[in-house]
């Protein structure tokens, strides 16, 4: 009997610690891709400047020297408040996203319709923060790309943005982050453009995204992002200055599910 119970209290050992060991292997999966983020973001607040930032996050110098036009329907000295939804809306939803990002596709394409839905009710306002790190990590330039190709879409309506950043997110547009990087092609960006009515064949809008003229805005946009200390992996959501979670709403391990999203949100409104 005692030795059966100590073969089950090393099994018991054994199994504790193969679960430990999962766990901080999924926790240093959740903190990777902003491994290479949180240096950049090192390296700006010492050095300062949005051109340091493009330098070090593989942007041009010419957008950065370029001239700050701000989209429509944006907020704050540069344009970096990105406000959608009812003004008089009680919460504040703060998202945080790149455009590459595959666990932010995987999030909107199961809950961005739910998001959509309660913006419209007035559930909350939703705040959005875009980053663009993953250029930085991966080859290629989309991340920048397609937040300025947003920015086109915000200037047209906030309807038009929503809409719009849940189609590059899709299933069908949303490209692998190991495949080409087809959001640094305008081209491309304009074919998931033409499926939004409010878009589709908008002469306006497919200028501003083949002249880049919210190039300089979208690294505004992503430097506000990098400097928020809220964030440790992307989808992060924070609910009226409380990141939800913490762990639980942020990264692969972001609410993949309508039902767990509204839980997490329903026990922090303010009724």
């Amino acid at each position: 009997m005692s030795n059966r119970n100590n073969q089950a209290d090393k099994q018991a050992a054994r199994e504790r610690l193969r679960a430990e060991r999962e766990r901080q292997a999924k926790k240093d999966r959740l903190r990777r891709q902003l491994i290479v983020g949180g240096a950049i973001v090192g390296v700006l607040a010492i050095a300062g400047g949005i051109g340091v930032a493009v330098a070090n996050m593989g942007g041009d110098a010419k957008a950065a020297s370029g001239p700050l036009v701000k989209p429509a329907n944006t907020s704050g000295a540069k344009g970096t408040e990105i406000i959608v939804g009812k003004p008089d809306a009680k919460n504040t939803l703060d998202f945080f996203e790149d455009p590459r990002c595959t666990y932010c596709a995987a999030f909107e394409q199961t809950v961005g319709a739910t998001v959509e839905k309660d913006i419209k009710a007035g559930k909350y306002k939703a705040s959005y923060y875009l980053g663009t790190f993953l250029d930085g990590n991966l080859p290629g330039t989309g991340s920048k790309n397609a937040l300025s190709a947003l920015g086109a879409s915000l200037n047209v309506s906030p309807d038009a943005f929503l809409k719009y950043k849940y189609a590059l997110y899709s299933k069908e547009f949303h490209p692998d982050e190991r495949g080409p990087d087809k959001f640094a092609d305008d081209r491309y960006l304009i074919k998931v453009a033409n499926t939004i009515p409010a878009l589709k064949g908008n002469v306006a809008f497919q200028k501003a995204v083949k002249d880049g003229t919210y190039d300089r805005w979208g690294l505004e946009v992503s430097n506000t992002f990098n400097s928020d200390e809220d964030v440790k992996s992307t989808p992060t959501i924070r609910l009226n200055g409380t990141v939800l979670g913490p762990d639980s709403l942020q990264g692969e391990d972001a609410p993949f599910s309508v039902a767990t999203f509204n839980s997490a949100v329903d026990k922090k409104l303010k009724k």
